[in-house]
This record gives structure tokens, sequence and C-alpha cells, in this order.
């Protein structure tokens, strides 16, 4: 389908190339240009030796200002030049009229332009088919349909023009030209030399440029409605404002918070705040976003608990009653109750108190946070808890200045107007856990808060004025005391609350975890029975912990696992738990309790450590060989008990005398602590390292049922180390029967129950010399000292606690 135009113009055999940015054109096309590159200027000006033919060409990439041949695509059009303007030197607009496609063989560059040969393309398709002629109809529909909703100018013109077109190519060629592609797709459009192929694919694009129009309209049209629907809310609110104010029927805003102000019971100095800014806000247009930041700011002053406080007199004050509150909640934890107590008789005694500021230390589970809600329920007091933990930002304690968009008060403050009272248990869950960042440290924002002395004077950022802190009723909970920063951890009174005995934890789950979990899924002791044997196998073989929360889980499932007998009609009630039917619920045991192993072999000996899920028993192992006086250490060992070794083995060499045949240049000592993969820490296994070498060097096995504990000095003293109550407890539990302490530590017994002590036998003792004839071992003297009073054969003086 060649066009009649065409058929009549003299195409040379090279013709000046004029080369395009971001734009392809198409035959039957009339297009302004702006020429101003040199090479296009030269290329206009040979084109008037050829009658004014160019050739058209665009460049694959439009940001290149003086393109080569290989920046160009390969077809263009063939255009007529129909005038040329000069709008300035050396820059023209010319209109260009395309004439057909044209296939470029060979660009050439000479004489300042590009030139090309090549042929033309004539168009595949020639017939009309039926299928060629209904797609040139949806094409102009939906090209008509595109035209409206774009808005076009000239628009009408341009639908006449496509009416009265019938050449399949020219109406797709029309279509390509108003349609926005990118460069690529039009070109893949121009290239394409079967009519009907480029009809099927030009449907494409018009659809979804016409979906795509058609989204933006109606989004363009919705966005103009609600504008004009707030712009004549705006007006109406406005005229109705001053409409009620005149006739006296609306009070403004600043006249509403006044009442609300005299009535919130502010301090003088926070009255005085207050009535500044109500009268700042009725100054300010409700249009304005200063407005909404004051009304936001007075809403939060009027709404704090400034005066307000539980209204329990020091007279209504009930120990008993809170006694028992403490008991049912919790099992134990004696100290932590006797302090609540205390504080409880102090506030009875005088009225104006000052909240103390406790700190529950302690491993997870151990009920720390329970703990906190019944000291809350005790006092008959609100209680709000906050985690801090992996808090970084300061301003999440003090609050953000109200300068900055977005702004809050802190936490703190939060937490009182959510409690409602000046004087609520606030808990400040996992204190220890704080972190720290270029946003500030939290810790430190901690210090006045957490501070008597200055508290009643605390001040949050956003709120910018000072709330009394000091009738709040602070409890802190941490895990470990070591990463709490020391100026924070000098402003707590710290109890520590120790892991849970088996007993303990016996009586916790018959009395409070079996009846919860049982309630939590619906069944009673009626249903389901758990007998105390199988509790106790649940303890010490399914869980290994210092609290009660994996204990919790295990009965929740075998409480699950029994409902499905306890619904069958025929079941017969109430079903019974007992260690043969734990194994089949929960499947074989998990956890083995370490027991004390009788060897008889020189060079073992039983140690006591302490963990973070309580005691434990170790195995310090001691071997000899060969070698040239090393000191071998296995175990995983930390820096601090790799230390104490060195100790143990320089004392022991220190003290060796010439009828020990021994010579420390030409052995080896192996020291290994079993269970390799976890690791251990701690100068507490001293004395037990120190035992098994002498134990090895004097041939002779220690008592396995001895253990022991404690540091040991190169002068031969043995220095006190903490987690007693954990450690006899994990002796007790091994089956240990003596038990080796330092000589200070022996007040700590104080917090081991009377039932463990009276099935042990306690030792304490305050150099090695002591140790040593405890385990039936020579003590030997250093080199020209003499021995001490009763320590020179073998058994040593006794010092047992009195059963």
């Amino acid at each position: 389908m060649e066009n009649s135009k065409t058929s009549s113009v003299v195409v040379p055999e090279l013709l000046p190339v004029l080369a395009v940015r971001n734009t392809v054109l198409f035959p039957n096309a009339a297009v302004p240009l702006v020429v101003g590159r040199k090479k296009s200027v030269e290329a206009v000006r040979a084109s008037k030796k050829m009658g004014d033919i160019v050739l058209v060409v665009t460049q694959r990439d439009g940001s290149i200002d003086d393109p080569k041949t290989s920046d160009l695509y390969q077809v263009g059009v063939v255009c007529h030049i129909s005038k040329v303007t000069e709008i300035e030197k050396d820059n023209f607009q010319v209109i260009v009229n395309g004439l057909f496609r044209f296939k470029v063989s060979e660009y050439l560059e000479e004489n300042g332009f590009i030139s090309a040969q090549g042929q033309q393309l004539p168009e595949v398709s020639s017939t009309l088919t039926s299928r060629i002629e209904t797609l040139s109809e949806e094409i102009k529909s939906l090209t008509r349909g595109i035209l409206k909703l774009a808005a076009v100018s000239g628009r009408e013109g341009i639908i006449k023009i496509l009416a009265q077109l019938t050449d399949p190519g020219q109406i797709a060629d029309l279509a390509s030209t108003l349609l926005h592609l990118p460069v690529s797709q039009k070109q893949e459009l121009l290239e394409m030399m079967d009519v009907e192929q480029r009809l099927l694919k030009l449907l494409e694009h018009l659809v979804r440029e016409k979906n795509r129009l058609e989204i933006q309209n109606e989004i363009q049209s919705k966005l103009a409605e609600k504008m004009s629907k707030d712009q004549r809310d705006h007006l109406l609110r406005e005229q109705m404002r001053a409409i009620s104010e005149e006739l006296g029927e609306e009070k403004s805003p600043s006249e509403d918070f006044s009442k609300r102000i005299e009535d919130a019971g502010l301090p003088p100095d926070v009255l005085k705040v207050a009535k500044e800014e109500a009268q700042r806000l009725a100054q300010v247009p409700r249009s304005s976003p200063e407005h909404q930041v004051i009304r936001t700011y007075l809403e939060l002053l009027v709404s704090l608990p400034w005066s307000k406080s539980t209204g329990l007199s020091s007279e209504q004050i009930d120990l008993a009653k809170a006694k028992e509150v403490l008991d049912k909640d919790h099992y134990g934890l004696e100290k932590v109750k006797t302090r609540i107590l205390q504080f409880l008789a102090v506030t009875k005694l005088k009225k104006d108190m000052k909240g103390p500021i406790l700190c529950l230390a302690g491993p997870p589970g151990v009920g720390k946070t329970s703990m906190a809600k019944s000291i809350a329920t005790s006092l008959g007091r609100s209680f709000v808890r906050m985690s801090l933990g992996g808090v970084r930002d300061e301003a999440e304690i003090r609050g953000h200045r109200r300068t900055y968009i977005g702004a809050m008060p802190g936490r703190i403050i939060q937490s009182l107007k959510r409690a409602g009272v000046n004087d609520p248990v606030i808990l400040l869950d996992e204190v220890d856990k704080i972190g720290m960042d270029f946003r500030g440290d939290p810790a430190a924002a901690l210090l006045e808060l957490l501070d008597p002395e200055q508290n009643h004077t605390f001040t949050d950022h956003y709120l910018d004025v000072p709330f009394d802190l000091s009738r709040v009723f602070f409890i802190t909970t941490a895990n470990m005391l070591d990463t709490i920063p020391a100026a924070l951890r000098d402003r707590l009174e710290i109890i520590e609350m120790s892991s849970y005995t088996k007993s303990e934890k016996s009586h916790i789950g018959m009395d409070h975890l079996i009846p919860k979990v049982l309630s939590e899924h619906g069944m009673n002791k009626d249903q389901i029975v758990i007998q105390p044997p199988a509790l106790d196998a649940l303890i010490e073989g399914y869980t290994r912990e210092a609290g009660v929360r994996q204990l919790t889980r295990e009965l929740a499932n075998v409480i699950r696992a029994s409902a499905t007998e306890v619904i069958k009609p025929e079941a017969a009630l109430p079903i019974e738990i007992t260690r043969h039917k734990l194994e089949d619920i929960l499947g074989p045991q998990k956890y083995f309790t370490e027991m004390t192993i009788d060897q008889g072999k020189p060079g073992v000996v039983t140690g006591l450590a302490w963990t973070p899920i309580g005691g434990e028993i170790l195995h310090v192992e001691v071997t000899k060989m060969e070698g040239k006086g090393n000191l071998i250490l296995t175990g995983q060992l930390g820096e601090v008990m790799k230390e104490s070794a060195q100790i143990a083995l320089s004392l022991l060499r220190s003290q060796v005398k010439k009828h020990f045949p021994i010579h420390f240049d030409k052995v080896d000592f192996h020291i290994h602590v079993p269970a390799g993969a976890i690791p251990k820490d701690g100068p507490s296994a001293g004395v037990a390292i120190f035992l098994a070498l002498s134990s090895l060097v004097q041939n002779k096995a220690i008592d396995s049922k001895l253990a022991c504990s404690g540091e040991i000095t190169l002068r031969g003293s043995i220095l006190p180390v903490g987690g007693i109550k954990e450690k006899v407890l994990a002796a007790h539990r091994a089956g240990v029967k003596r038990v080796i302490l330092p000589e200070r530590n022996q007040s700590d017994l104080r917090d081991v129950s009377e039932e463990v002590k009276r099935e042990l036998t306690f030792h304490f003792v305050k150099d090695v010399y002591e140790l040593l004839a405890l385990a039936d071992l020579k003590a030997i003297a250093l080199a020209g000292v003499p021995l001490p009073p009763g320590t020179g054969s073998g058994l040593g003086t006794e010092t047992s606690v009195p059963h």
C-alpha cells in the first residue's frame, strides 16, 4: 500500500541524515524540529541540493550530543523539508513531512555531517482483509477515546483526519505518532513492516494507555472533589463558629480549657504555664498547624494526675492482708516479701514516705514481674509495666521536645497518664538490657528518675514542666547486675531472687501451676490428676531452668495430650498422670542430673559451679605425662578459670618437698573439665583444681561424695565466692555428702533450707592446709616454713555446721 505522494519523490543515492533525540518520526506526519547541532545543521544545508530530502533517524541514546553512526537506529523515515526558519545564528526550526520508511545499509560521515545509503521499505500486507479492516476500526475508536481522555489540543481536527483515513498503514502510523511510548517501543512499531502485526501490537499499547488515562483521570477527579469539599467544609465551619460566637452559643477552645485547667489541680508553676498556653490557643487560627500542637499539649497537661492518688490512707494499710496476698501469689521468696512488709509498716507510720527503688534481680522465670504485680495489689495501687529491653533512645524516657514534628512525651509520663494516679507501682522491666547509641544514653536518663532526692522535679522534654515522681513506687527487674551501669546500680535496692529448689518447684507446681493450666484449658482437678512423683519426674527430667516457665509449658503439653481422653464418653475420670504415662506423652527424658562419679582414681575432684539457671556440679580431671613442664587446659575454659588453674599449679610447685619424686620440668599436666561444649569461667574452681593436682601428685584418690568451691591465692589463702545457695542445692541433688566452702561464706548458708542442710555436712576452710587435711591428703609446707599446728599428719581440724 504505497502512498501516491511518495511515488513522485526522487530519492538521492546518498541521503543526508538528521539525527533526532527522544522522538520517533512516522510516515505521513508533519513534525516541527529544532536543529542546532553542527552535524544536523550541515545535513539540512546539504538537503537543499537534493530537493530538500533528508533521512530522519532516531538516536539510541538521547543524552549523546555528538552521535556517531553506531549510535543511530538502522530504520528511519525519508522526509521532505517543507519550511526552514532561522531562530538565531546556526539554530533553525524545520518542518519535516514523513514520506516512507527507509532501511539503512551503510552510514557515512564526511563533509561535516552523516549520510546514509539504503533502500525504501515496502509494507508487507497489500490486501485489505476483513481482519485488517476490523483492527483498523478498533484502532480508530481507541485513538479517539485516548484523545478525549488526554485533552489534546486540536483533537477535533485530528479526529476528523483519522476518520478520513482508509489505509491501515496510515491509520497505524498516525495513532503511533499520537501515542506516548518509550522511544524503543515506538521504534519497534516503525520497524514493523507487516501491517497486520503492527496493528495488533499497536492495539495492545492503545488499550494499556487508555486504561492508564482512565485511572489517572479518576484519581484527579476524586482529588479535586476532596479538595473542593475540604475547602467548603472549612468555610462553613468558620462561618458557623463566627455565628455561634455572635450568638454566645459556643465556647472557644481556650474557654473550654480554662475550666479544665482549674479543675486539674495543677501546681502553681504548671498552672501558670497552662494558662499562658490557653491564651496562645485563643490567638492562633484553627487552620494553623500550631493550633493542634498547643491543643495536644494542653490535653496532656490537664489529663495527668497531678494531685490524684489512690486515696489509700496510712491508717487503711493492712499488713496482714498484704502478707496474705503475697503468700497467695508466690511460694517462698521470703526476702522480697519481708522488704515489702517493712515498707508498708514504715508507710503506715510516716505518711509522706518516699517510694523506694527496688531491683528484683534473678534468672528468667523466677517470678520477678508477677511479684511486682503482687506488690501493687498488696499496696492497693495501680500497676503499670514498662519494658526497657532494647531501648536505645534517651527520648523514650524523657520524651521529645515539642519543636519537633510528631513529638511525644516520654514513656514515664505516658505511663502516669495511663495509670491515672500519681502514686502507681511502675515496673521498669529488663533494666539490664538498655542500649546506647548516637541518640543518647537511656540509662543516664534513669539516674534522675530513680533517685528519691531528685525525682520530685522530674522534667520531661515534651512536658517541659517538673512532675513529682516521689510518690511513685518504682520496681526494676534484671537478669544480670553486671550490665547495669554503676551509677544506676548505686540507686537501686537490690533484692536477689535466686533459682527455685526442686522442693519449691514441686510446691509451686502443685499449688499454683497445675490449677492455673487446668483452668486455661477448660478442665479441673476432677478430670485430670497429676501424681506428685510424675511432677517430680517432669521437673527433673524435662526442664532445666531456674524458674518455672518451661515447667508451665510442659504441664500444658501434658494436659493438652490428656484432653482427648477426657472428652471420650467412656473415659474413667479423673485421668491420672503417672511417671510412666509421662514418658508416653512427652517422650524420653530430656535432661539428666549430673551425679557424683565413684572412680576411686587420683586426680578427680567434684567441683561446684553457678549458672544463670541454677547450680551444677562439675568434675575436674587431672593427669600427667612426660613433657617439658607445660600446662594443658581443655573443656572450653574462660580466661579467669585458666588463671585459676595456673595459680593452683604454681602453688603446688612452690610447696613440693624433695621426698615427693616429681620433677615439674619433665612432666606436662593436663587439666580437663568435662562437657567440653559448654563454656565455663570464674575463679571458684581454684580449690577443686588445686585439690585434684594434689591428689594426683600424692597418688591418692579423693572421696567422690566430697565437693568443694572457692578461690585460691598464691599464698595459699582461700577466698569467698558467690552463688553458694545454688551450688549447695546442686551438691545435694547430685548425691554429695560433704561440702567444703571458704570460711567467709559461712553466713551464706542462711539462705539454704533446713531440709537440705540436714542431709549435708559442711566444712569451712581459710587456707589450703585445712583443705588438704579435710581431703585426707598430706599438707605440704613451703620450703623453710613450718606447718600450721594440727596439719602435719593428715586429718586437720573439721569445722562443720551443727545439725
